[in-house]
C-alpha cells in the first residue's frame, strides 16, 4: 500500500487502459448513456482509465449524495483521534441532553456507532415525503423528538434523517462547522479546495446527503487512495489507522438492504465479496460510487445523473453490468 503514499504527486495517466479499456468504453451501458458523467478508475499507482461524459469535465463538482455519509463517517474518526469525541460508544446525551428528558429512556442510551450503522432506532424520514422532512426548520430535533421506531441497535433501517445528526455532534464536539473541519482536516492535506456543501434548515451542513456535498471525481478517487493507504496521503496521516481499518473490518455489520448482492452495512460504507474478493464501497442516490478493492489496490469513482425518474435503474445497471466489466478487466 505504501507504493500509494505519493500517489498524485507522481502519478501517470497511460493514456490507453492495457485492461481492456475498449471492451468497457464499447459498452451498451456506457457508450452514448445520458445518465453517466464521469468514471475514473486507478490500479496499482496509475489512474487507468479517466472519462467525462455529457458535457461535464475534471473540474465539474457532482452531487456525491449519500456519499456524504461516507465522509463524515472519515470527519468522526478524526474527530475521536482528535479527542473532540470521547469514541464511538458515546452517547447522544452528551451533545443532545435534552434527551434526558425524553419519557422514552431508550433515547438515552443510543450510541454515534448506532447512528453510524442505521441502527438507532430513531424516527427515518418518508421517502415519498421528503419535503416533510426537508422543510422542517429544525429537522435535528425532530429526529430526536419523535418517538423511536425501534429498539436501538437491534435493526437496520437506512435512515437519512438520523444520519444527519452526525454533521450536527461533529459541530457542537469541534466548535466548527463540519465543512471547516472537513476543509481543514481532511481536504486541504490532500491538496483539495474545490468543494460545495449544503445546510439543512438547523444551520448545520447536509450529514445525509439529501442536499449533499459536491466533490470533483478525481478528488473522491484521492479520498478513496487515502483509505487505501491505511488514511495517509503525502506522506501525512490524514484519518488515523485504526479507524480505516475498521471501516475496512468492522467488528459489527448489519445486512443491507440494496446495493451489491449479500452486502452488509457498517460506520456509512458498505461492504461485499465479490467473486471471492472483499469490496468495500459507499454509494449514493442514482449511482454515485466510491469502490475499493485492497486486494488490487484499485480505487472506482462513478458519477451519475441523480434524477429520480432513471436513479434506481442506473445503481442497478452500474451493479450487474459496468462493474463486473471491469472487474474482469483488474483482474487480469
Amino acid at each position: 500500500m505504501k507504493k500509494l503514499l505519493c500517489f498524485f504527486c507522481f502519478i501517470t495517466f497511460t493514456g490507453t487502459f492495457s485492461y481492456g479499456q475498449d471492451a468497457i468504453d464499447t459498452s451498451v451501458y456506457l457508450r452514448n448513456n445520458p445518465n453517466i458523467y464521469a468514471l475514473i478508475i486507478a490500479k496499482d499507482n496509475k489512474i487507468i482509465k479517466s472519462a467525462y461524459y455529457n458535457n461535464y469535465s475534471k473540474n465539474s463538482l457532482f452531487n456525491d449524495q449519500s456519499l456524504t455519509k461516507s465522509i463524515c463517517s472519515l470527519l468522526i474518526g478524526i474527530a475521536i483521534d482528535r479527542h473532540y469525541i470521547k469514541s464511538v460508544d458515546e452517547k447522544l446525551t452528551v451533545f443532545f441532553p435534552g434527551l434526558k428528558n425524553d419519557p422514552d429512556k431508550r433515547k438515552q442510551d443510543i450510541t454515534i456507532r448506532q447512528v453510524m450503522n442505521q441502527a438507532s432506532g430513531l424516527y427515518h424520514e418518508d421517502l415519498r415525503r421528503l419535503n416533510v422532512f426537508l422543510g422542517n426548520s429544525d429537522p435535528s430535533s425532530l429526529v430526536l423528538s419523535v418517538p423511536l421506531m425501534a429498539d436501538p441497535g437491534k435493526e437496520w433501517h437506512y435512515n437519512n434523517a438520523a444520519s444527519h445528526l452526525l454533521s450536527v455532534i461533529l459541530t457542537k464536539a469541534t466548535g466548527m462547522d463540519t465543512k471547516t473541519f472537513a476543509a481543514k482536516y481532511l481536504f486541504k492535506p490532500m491538496g483539495i479546495t474545490g468543494f460545495e456543501w449544503s445546510k439543512m434548515r438547523d444551520g448545520y451542513y447536509d450529514g445525509s446527503g439529501l442536499l449533499s456535498i459536491r466533490l470533483r471525481a478525481a478528488d473522491m478517487l484521492k479520498v478513496g487512495l487515502m483509505i487505501l493507504n491505511g488514511g495517509e496521503y503525502s506522506h501525512q496521516q490524514v484519518v488515523p489507522a485504526n479507524w480505516i481499518k475498521l471501516i475496512i473490518h468492522p467488528d459489527i455489520e448489519y445486512n443491507a438492504g440494496w446495493g451489491f448482492d449479500h452486502s452488509t452495512y457498517a460506520f456509512c460504507w458498505y461492504h461485499t465479496n465479490f467473486n471471492g474478493t472483499a469490496v468495500t464501497y459507499g454509494m449514493g442516490w442514482g449511482g454515485q460510487f466510491l469502490i475499493l478493492i485492497p486486494a488490487f489496490e484499485a480505487v472506482i469513482v462513478i458519477n451519475e445523473n441523480i434524477a429520480d425518474a432513471n436513479a434506481v435503474k442506473q445503481s442497478d445497471s452500474f451493479i450487474s453490468h459496468i462493474f463486473p466489466l471491469i472487474f474482469q478487466q483488474l483482474v487480469h
